[in-house]
Protein backbone atom coordinates (compact mmCIF):
# COMPACT_ATOMS: atom_id res chain seq x y z
CA UNK A 1 0.00 0.00 0.00
CA UNK A 2 1.39 3.56 -0.82
CA UNK A 3 1.20 5.80 2.00
CA UNK A 4 3.44 9.28 2.76
CA UNK A 5 6.37 7.76 4.98
CA UNK A 6 9.56 9.27 5.37
CA UNK A 7 12.36 10.43 8.34
CA UNK A 8 13.24 13.74 9.09
CA UNK A 9 16.89 13.73 10.23
CA UNK A 10 20.10 16.15 10.38
CA UNK A 11 23.34 16.96 9.92
CA UNK A 12 24.30 16.84 14.04
CA UNK A 13 22.14 17.08 17.02
CA UNK A 14 20.37 20.43 18.27
CA UNK A 15 19.32 21.21 15.09
CA UNK A 16 15.50 21.41 15.49
CA UNK A 17 13.94 17.74 14.15
CA UNK A 18 12.79 17.04 17.45
CA UNK A 19 10.54 20.36 17.15
CA UNK A 20 9.83 19.62 13.38
CA UNK A 21 8.47 16.18 14.14
CA UNK A 22 6.34 16.83 16.73
CA UNK A 23 4.91 19.87 14.90
CA UNK A 24 4.17 17.81 11.65
CA UNK A 25 2.94 14.53 13.99
CA UNK A 26 0.34 17.25 15.48
CA UNK A 27 -0.45 18.91 11.98
CA UNK A 28 -1.36 15.50 10.74
CA UNK A 29 -3.25 14.73 13.88
CA UNK A 30 -5.32 17.60 13.69
CA UNK A 31 -6.10 16.90 9.69
CA UNK A 32 -7.84 13.10 11.34
CA UNK A 33 -5.24 11.39 9.64
CA UNK A 34 -3.51 7.70 11.67
CA UNK A 35 -0.14 9.13 12.11
CA UNK A 36 2.27 6.30 13.62
CA UNK A 37 5.26 8.11 14.92
CA UNK A 38 8.85 6.35 15.13
CA UNK A 39 12.07 7.53 16.40
CA UNK A 40 15.48 6.00 15.55
CA UNK A 41 17.89 4.90 18.38
CA UNK A 42 17.25 4.49 21.99
CA UNK A 43 15.78 7.39 23.07
CA UNK A 44 12.13 6.54 25.59
CA UNK A 45 11.51 10.51 25.80
CA UNK A 46 10.86 11.33 22.23
CA UNK A 47 8.92 8.29 22.42
CA UNK A 48 6.72 9.70 24.91
CA UNK A 49 6.35 13.02 23.47
CA UNK A 50 5.74 12.02 19.65
CA UNK A 51 3.19 9.89 21.61
CA UNK A 52 1.22 13.06 22.83
CA UNK A 53 2.06 15.06 19.35
CA UNK A 54 0.44 12.29 17.33
CA UNK A 55 -2.60 11.61 19.85
CA UNK A 56 -4.51 14.39 20.50
CA UNK A 57 -7.14 13.80 23.26
CA UNK A 58 -5.05 10.39 24.39
CA UNK A 59 -6.61 8.61 20.81
CA UNK A 60 -3.94 7.70 18.35
CA UNK A 61 -0.32 5.68 18.21
CA UNK A 62 2.07 5.09 20.49
CA UNK A 63 5.61 6.23 19.03
CA UNK A 64 8.16 3.35 18.61
CA UNK A 65 12.12 2.73 18.18
CA UNK A 66 13.48 1.67 15.63
CA UNK A 67 17.35 0.80 16.79
CA UNK A 68 19.67 -1.69 14.89
CA UNK A 69 21.79 -2.38 17.76
CA UNK A 70 19.65 -3.35 19.74
CA UNK A 71 17.86 -5.30 17.80
CA UNK A 72 18.28 -7.15 13.98
CA UNK A 73 17.33 -5.42 10.85
CA UNK A 74 14.45 -7.93 10.50
CA UNK A 75 13.10 -6.95 13.56
CA UNK A 76 13.37 -3.30 12.84
CA UNK A 77 11.51 -4.09 9.49
CA UNK A 78 8.86 -6.00 11.54
CA UNK A 79 8.26 -3.26 13.98
CA UNK A 80 7.99 -1.07 11.06
CA UNK A 81 5.71 -2.64 9.07
CA UNK A 82 3.34 -4.32 11.50
CA UNK A 83 3.09 -0.32 13.28
CA UNK A 84 2.18 1.36 9.81
CA UNK A 85 0.15 -1.03 9.00
CA UNK A 86 -3.21 0.48 9.04
CA UNK A 87 -1.84 4.56 9.30
CA UNK A 88 -2.51 7.21 7.23
CA UNK A 89 1.28 7.99 7.39
CA UNK A 90 4.79 7.06 8.67
CA UNK A 91 6.80 9.66 10.43
CA UNK A 92 10.42 8.83 11.85
CA UNK A 93 12.81 11.02 13.56
CA UNK A 94 16.39 9.94 13.23
CA UNK A 95 18.97 10.58 16.00
CA UNK A 96 21.94 12.94 16.35
CA UNK A 97 23.67 12.97 12.85
CA UNK A 98 22.45 11.51 9.90
CA UNK A 99 25.19 9.42 9.34
CA UNK A 100 26.22 8.85 13.06
CA UNK A 101 25.71 5.24 13.96
CA UNK A 102 27.34 3.16 17.07
CA UNK A 103 30.29 2.27 15.06
CA UNK A 104 30.66 4.56 11.91
CA UNK A 105 27.35 4.57 10.31
CA UNK A 106 26.25 1.24 11.64
CA UNK A 107 23.11 1.75 12.66
CA UNK A 108 22.47 5.29 11.93
CA UNK A 109 19.77 7.29 10.62
CA UNK A 110 20.67 6.86 7.35
CA UNK A 111 21.08 3.47 7.67
CA UNK A 112 17.77 2.45 8.96
CA UNK A 113 15.98 4.54 6.62
CA UNK A 114 17.63 1.97 3.67
CA UNK A 115 16.40 -0.65 5.87
CA UNK A 116 13.18 0.31 5.85
CA UNK A 117 13.05 2.03 1.91
CA UNK A 118 11.81 5.19 2.80
CA UNK A 119 12.95 8.44 2.01
CA UNK A 120 15.01 11.10 4.05
CA UNK A 121 14.09 14.93 4.38
CA UNK A 122 17.20 16.80 5.72
CA UNK A 123 16.06 19.37 8.83
CA UNK A 124 19.29 22.18 8.55
CA UNK A 125 20.14 24.86 10.84
CA UNK A 126 20.61 27.89 8.94
CA UNK A 127 21.19 30.43 11.51
CA UNK A 128 24.38 32.58 10.28
CA UNK A 129 24.05 31.27 6.49
CA UNK A 130 22.88 31.39 3.13
CA UNK A 131 24.40 29.65 -0.20
CA UNK A 132 26.85 28.09 2.01
CA UNK A 133 24.39 25.58 2.33
CA UNK A 134 24.71 24.31 -0.90
CA UNK A 135 27.97 22.17 -0.78
CA UNK A 136 26.85 20.68 2.50
CA UNK A 137 23.38 19.33 0.98
CA UNK A 138 25.27 18.78 -2.41
CA UNK A 139 27.68 16.10 0.14
CA UNK A 140 24.49 14.43 2.28
CA UNK A 141 23.12 13.74 -1.05
CA UNK A 142 25.90 12.27 -2.83
CA UNK A 143 27.65 10.56 -0.01
CA UNK A 144 25.51 7.32 -0.06
CA UNK A 145 24.38 6.90 -3.08
CA UNK A 146 21.28 3.99 -1.86
CA UNK A 147 20.06 6.60 0.41
CA UNK A 148 17.21 8.86 -1.07
CA UNK A 149 17.12 12.33 -0.18
CA UNK A 150 13.73 14.16 -0.88
CA UNK A 151 13.92 17.22 0.29
CA UNK A 152 15.01 19.92 3.25
CA UNK A 153 13.13 21.92 5.16
CA UNK A 154 15.86 24.74 7.26
CA UNK A 155 15.58 26.20 10.99
CA UNK A 156 16.22 29.45 12.08
CA UNK A 157 15.86 31.13 9.18
CA UNK A 158 15.38 35.11 9.43
CA UNK A 159 13.03 36.19 7.04
CA UNK A 160 11.56 35.22 3.97
CA UNK A 161 14.35 36.68 2.28
CA UNK A 162 16.90 35.13 3.72
CA UNK A 163 15.07 31.70 2.74
CA UNK A 164 15.43 32.70 -0.80
CA UNK A 165 19.14 32.79 -0.86
CA UNK A 166 18.95 29.16 0.56
CA UNK A 167 16.23 28.09 -2.30
CA UNK A 168 19.00 28.97 -4.86
CA UNK A 169 21.18 26.71 -2.41
CA UNK A 170 18.80 24.22 -2.81
CA UNK A 171 18.45 24.29 -7.06
CA UNK A 172 22.18 24.42 -7.57
CA UNK A 173 22.78 20.83 -6.00
CA UNK A 174 19.28 19.49 -6.91
CA UNK A 175 17.73 19.15 -3.76
CA UNK A 176 14.02 20.29 -3.15
CA UNK A 177 13.69 23.05 -0.60
CA UNK A 178 10.07 22.06 1.56
CA UNK A 179 10.01 25.40 3.74
CA UNK A 180 11.75 27.18 6.75
CA UNK A 181 10.86 27.36 10.52
CA UNK A 182 12.03 31.06 12.09
CA UNK A 183 12.85 31.00 15.11
CA UNK A 184 9.74 31.10 17.53
CA UNK A 185 10.21 30.71 21.94
CA UNK A 186 6.77 29.63 22.20
CA UNK A 187 7.81 26.33 20.33
CA UNK A 188 10.28 25.38 22.84
CA UNK A 189 9.87 22.16 24.55
CA UNK A 190 11.77 22.31 28.25
CA UNK A 191 14.56 20.45 28.58
CA UNK A 192 16.18 18.54 32.08
CA UNK A 193 19.45 16.39 32.49
CA UNK A 194 18.70 13.14 30.25
CA UNK A 195 16.61 15.09 27.60
CA UNK A 196 13.63 16.60 26.97
CA UNK A 197 11.10 17.25 29.73
CA UNK A 198 8.56 15.20 29.57
CA UNK A 199 6.98 15.75 32.90
CA UNK A 200 2.64 16.29 33.17
CA UNK A 201 4.12 19.93 34.40
CA UNK A 202 5.92 20.86 31.50
CA UNK A 203 2.95 22.05 29.51
CA UNK A 204 4.17 20.30 26.77
CA UNK A 205 0.65 20.09 24.74
CA UNK A 206 0.67 24.28 24.86
CA UNK A 207 4.28 23.85 22.79
CA UNK A 208 2.61 21.08 20.69
CA UNK A 209 0.28 23.03 19.24
CA UNK A 210 2.31 26.24 18.84
CA UNK A 211 4.95 23.91 16.80
CA UNK A 212 2.16 22.73 14.66
CA UNK A 213 0.47 26.67 14.28
CA UNK A 214 4.26 28.05 13.65
CA UNK A 215 5.27 25.42 11.20
CA UNK A 216 2.22 25.13 9.13
CA UNK A 217 2.74 28.74 7.90
CA UNK A 218 5.91 27.95 6.31
CA UNK A 219 6.64 24.97 5.62
CA UNK A 220 5.02 23.22 2.54
CA UNK A 221 3.52 19.77 4.15
CA UNK A 222 0.93 19.39 0.93
CA UNK A 223 4.37 18.85 -1.26
CA UNK A 224 5.98 17.29 1.70
CA UNK A 225 3.54 14.41 1.63
CA UNK A 226 3.41 13.84 -2.13
CA UNK A 227 7.27 13.65 -2.56
CA UNK A 228 7.31 10.84 0.22
CA UNK A 229 4.91 8.68 -1.16
CA UNK A 230 6.19 4.95 -0.82
CA UNK A 231 5.07 1.54 -0.93
CA UNK A 232 4.43 -0.28 2.16
CA UNK A 233 4.38 -3.52 2.38
CA UNK A 234 1.96 -5.84 4.62
CA UNK A 235 3.35 -6.73 8.18
CA UNK A 236 4.71 -10.56 8.05
CA UNK A 237 2.57 -12.80 9.79
CA UNK A 238 4.21 -12.76 13.43
CA UNK A 239 6.00 -15.71 15.17
CA UNK A 240 5.42 -15.07 18.66
CA UNK A 241 7.36 -17.07 21.37
CA UNK A 242 5.29 -19.83 22.55
CA UNK A 243 4.35 -18.80 26.70
CA UNK A 244 1.93 -19.81 28.63
CA UNK A 245 0.32 -16.14 28.73
CA UNK A 246 -1.64 -16.78 32.04
CA UNK A 247 1.01 -14.93 34.15
CA UNK A 248 0.28 -11.43 35.83
CA UNK A 249 2.90 -8.75 35.51
CA UNK A 250 3.11 -5.84 37.95
CA UNK A 251 4.87 -2.64 36.39
CA UNK A 252 5.67 0.12 37.84
CA UNK A 253 3.91 3.47 36.17
CA UNK A 254 4.09 6.91 37.27
CA UNK A 255 6.02 10.26 37.27
CA UNK A 256 8.88 8.94 38.70
CA UNK A 257 9.20 5.65 36.37
CA UNK A 258 8.00 5.99 33.09
CA UNK A 259 11.13 5.16 30.82
CA UNK A 260 10.24 1.87 29.06
CA UNK A 261 10.27 0.58 25.72
CA UNK A 262 6.76 -0.34 24.02
CA UNK A 263 8.21 -3.25 22.44
CA UNK A 264 9.06 -4.57 26.14
CA UNK A 265 5.49 -3.94 27.15
CA UNK A 266 4.55 -6.24 23.82
CA UNK A 267 6.27 -9.28 25.33
CA UNK A 268 5.49 -9.19 28.26
CA UNK A 269 2.09 -9.02 27.83
CA UNK A 270 2.81 -12.42 25.83
CA UNK A 271 3.33 -13.66 28.89
CA UNK A 272 0.13 -12.93 30.45
CA UNK A 273 -1.84 -9.73 31.60
CA UNK A 274 -0.11 -6.32 32.99
CA UNK A 275 -1.03 -4.31 35.67
CA UNK A 276 0.13 -1.05 36.64
CA UNK A 277 1.19 0.16 39.76
CA UNK A 278 2.28 3.36 41.62
CA UNK A 279 5.38 3.20 43.56
CA UNK A 280 4.58 7.31 44.79
CA UNK A 281 0.76 6.66 44.85
CA UNK A 282 -0.29 3.18 45.40
CA UNK A 283 -0.88 1.77 48.78
CA UNK A 284 -0.61 -1.92 47.51
CA UNK A 285 1.31 -4.29 44.95
CA UNK A 286 -0.61 -6.53 42.14
CA UNK A 287 -0.92 -9.92 42.97
CA UNK A 288 2.02 -11.05 40.96
CA UNK A 289 3.79 -13.29 38.90
CA UNK A 290 7.08 -10.42 38.18
CA UNK A 291 7.52 -7.39 38.98
CA UNK A 292 8.91 -4.70 36.50
CA UNK A 293 10.46 -1.17 37.63
CA UNK A 294 11.81 0.52 34.08
CA UNK A 295 13.71 3.88 34.66
CA UNK A 296 12.58 6.87 35.48
CA UNK A 297 13.57 10.29 37.28
CA UNK A 298 12.94 8.94 41.31
CA UNK A 299 15.41 11.66 41.90
CA UNK A 300 13.41 13.93 41.45
CA UNK A 301 10.17 12.49 43.48
CA UNK A 302 12.61 11.22 46.10
CA UNK A 303 10.62 12.41 48.96
CA UNK A 304 7.27 11.11 48.18
CA UNK A 305 8.66 7.62 47.55
CA UNK A 306 10.18 7.49 51.11
CA UNK A 307 6.67 9.05 52.07
CA UNK A 308 5.30 6.19 51.04
CA UNK A 309 7.12 3.81 53.40
CA UNK A 310 3.97 1.20 52.89
CA UNK A 311 4.74 0.87 49.24
CA UNK A 312 8.72 0.53 50.34
CA UNK A 313 7.50 -2.58 52.58
CA UNK A 314 5.55 -3.94 50.38
CA UNK A 315 8.65 -4.39 47.58
CA UNK A 316 11.24 -5.29 50.21
CA UNK A 317 9.04 -7.86 51.34
CA UNK A 318 7.98 -8.95 47.77
CA UNK A 319 12.49 -9.41 47.07
CA UNK A 320 12.63 -11.13 50.56
CA UNK A 321 10.09 -13.50 49.41
CA UNK A 322 11.55 -14.74 46.04
CA UNK A 323 9.24 -12.78 43.94
CA UNK A 324 10.71 -11.87 40.56
CA UNK A 325 11.97 -8.40 39.93
CA UNK A 326 13.53 -6.59 36.68
CA UNK A 327 14.52 -3.15 37.61
CA UNK A 328 16.65 -0.93 35.76
CA UNK A 329 18.27 2.39 36.11
CA UNK A 330 15.60 4.31 38.59
CA UNK A 331 13.67 1.35 38.91
CA UNK A 332 17.35 -0.24 40.93
CA UNK A 333 17.69 2.82 42.74
CA UNK A 334 14.28 2.85 43.95
CA UNK A 335 15.14 -0.59 45.41
CA UNK A 336 18.70 0.27 47.16
CA UNK A 337 18.82 1.48 50.48
CA UNK A 338 19.13 5.13 49.80
CA UNK A 339 19.60 7.55 47.53
CA UNK A 340 21.11 11.12 47.66
CA UNK A 341 19.92 13.71 45.95
CA UNK A 342 21.81 17.05 44.04
CA UNK A 343 21.60 18.78 47.45
CA UNK A 344 23.25 16.00 48.88
CA UNK A 345 19.68 14.88 51.39
CA UNK A 346 19.73 11.87 51.33
CA UNK A 347 16.41 9.84 51.25
CA UNK A 348 15.41 6.05 52.31
CA UNK A 349 14.20 3.60 49.42
CA UNK A 350 12.97 0.00 49.41
CA UNK A 351 15.97 -1.29 51.19
CA UNK A 352 15.41 -4.29 48.42
CA UNK A 353 18.92 -4.26 47.51
CA UNK A 354 21.95 -3.63 49.56
CA UNK A 355 23.05 -0.18 47.68
CA UNK A 356 22.93 3.23 47.48
CA UNK A 357 22.64 5.99 44.75
CA UNK A 358 23.92 9.57 44.33
CA UNK A 359 23.31 12.33 42.58
CA UNK A 360 26.13 14.14 43.24
CA UNK A 361 29.85 14.34 41.73
CA UNK A 362 27.40 13.16 39.11
CA UNK A 363 29.10 12.33 35.41
CA UNK A 364 26.99 10.93 32.60
CA UNK A 365 27.36 7.73 31.96
CA UNK A 366 26.29 6.84 28.34
CA UNK A 367 26.37 4.13 25.62
CA UNK A 368 24.94 0.88 23.75
CA UNK A 369 25.89 -2.17 26.14
CA UNK A 370 25.97 -5.86 25.30
CA UNK A 371 25.37 -7.87 28.14
CA UNK A 372 26.10 -11.26 28.84
CA UNK A 373 24.47 -12.96 31.68
CA UNK A 374 25.34 -16.66 31.20
CA UNK A 375 26.85 -16.44 34.39
CA UNK A 376 23.03 -16.20 35.77
CA UNK A 377 21.66 -19.30 32.82
CA UNK A 378 20.22 -17.17 30.31
CA UNK A 379 23.19 -18.32 27.06
CA UNK A 380 21.85 -15.48 24.34
CA UNK A 381 23.33 -11.83 24.35
CA UNK A 382 21.02 -9.41 25.22
CA UNK A 383 21.59 -5.75 24.07
CA UNK A 384 20.39 -2.53 25.47
CA UNK A 385 21.31 1.04 26.35
CA UNK A 386 22.92 3.01 29.47
CA UNK A 387 21.86 6.62 29.94
CA UNK A 388 22.11 8.11 33.53
CA UNK A 389 23.88 10.39 35.69
CA UNK A 390 23.56 8.75 38.96
CA UNK A 391 26.33 6.98 40.67
CA UNK A 392 26.81 4.04 42.96
CA UNK A 393 27.90 5.31 45.91
CA UNK A 394 28.16 1.61 47.89
CA UNK A 395 27.14 -1.95 47.31
CA UNK A 396 27.33 -4.85 49.55
CA UNK A 397 27.81 -8.18 48.80
CA UNK A 398 25.62 -8.05 45.68
CA UNK A 399 26.14 -11.09 42.74
CA UNK A 400 26.97 -9.52 39.30
CA UNK A 401 26.02 -11.90 37.25
CA UNK A 402 26.89 -10.30 33.81
CA UNK A 403 29.39 -8.88 31.89
CA UNK A 404 28.65 -5.92 29.95
CA UNK A 405 30.56 -4.25 26.73
CA UNK A 406 30.67 -1.44 25.07
CA UNK A 407 29.23 -1.19 21.38
CA UNK A 408 32.93 -1.53 20.17
CA UNK A 409 33.28 -4.57 22.56
CA UNK A 410 35.13 -2.74 25.85
CA UNK A 411 33.98 -3.89 28.54
CA UNK A 412 32.50 -1.87 31.55
CA UNK A 413 32.23 -1.86 34.60
CA UNK A 414 28.00 -2.04 34.56
CA UNK A 415 27.28 -4.74 36.73
CA UNK A 416 23.77 -6.96 36.62
CA UNK A 417 22.91 -7.18 40.37
CA UNK A 418 21.08 -10.45 41.17
CA UNK A 419 20.04 -10.77 45.02
CA UNK A 420 17.27 -13.36 45.52
CA UNK A 421 14.83 -13.95 42.07
CA UNK A 422 15.70 -9.98 41.45
CA UNK A 423 18.02 -8.76 38.79
CA UNK A 424 18.67 -4.97 38.86
CA UNK A 425 21.40 -2.85 36.51
CA UNK A 426 21.90 0.25 35.34
CA UNK A 427 21.37 -0.66 31.65
CA UNK A 428 17.70 0.07 29.76
CA UNK A 429 17.42 -3.83 28.07
CA UNK A 430 15.61 -3.67 24.97
CA UNK A 431 14.17 -7.69 24.63
CA UNK A 432 13.08 -7.10 20.69
CA UNK A 433 15.26 -10.52 19.32
CA UNK A 434 15.20 -11.93 22.72
CA UNK A 435 11.58 -12.32 23.64
CA UNK A 436 11.79 -15.47 25.69
CA UNK A 437 14.34 -13.16 28.41
CA UNK A 438 10.96 -12.26 30.28
CA UNK A 439 10.16 -16.20 30.63
CA UNK A 440 14.04 -17.20 32.04
CA UNK A 441 13.14 -14.42 34.76
CA UNK A 442 9.71 -16.19 35.22
CA UNK A 443 11.68 -19.69 35.84
CA UNK A 444 13.47 -18.25 38.65
CA UNK A 445 11.08 -19.00 40.82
Amino acid sequence: MQKPAFLLAAPSSNTGKTTLTLAILRILARRGQVVQPFKCGPDYLDTMLHTLAASPGGSGRQGRNLDTFMASERHVQDVFLRNADGADAVVAEGVMGLFDGSVRSEGSSASIAKTLGIPVILVVDAKGAAYSVAPLLYGFRHFDPGLRLAGVIFNRVNTRSHYSFLEEACHDVGVEPLGYVPRDESMTVTERYLGLNVSPDADQESAIEAMADHVMKTVDIERLLEICRVDIAPPPERQDVSVEGDRVIGVARDEAFNFVYAENLDILGRYGRIEWFSPLHDSRLPDADMLYFAGGYPELYAGGLQANSWMRHLVREYVEQGGVVYAECGGMMYLGNAMTGTSGLSYSMCGALDLETSMQDARLHLGYRKLDMSAAGYRQELRGHEFHYSRLERTGELENVAVVRSARDREVDTAVFRYRNTFASYVHQYWGDTPDFPGFLLQQR
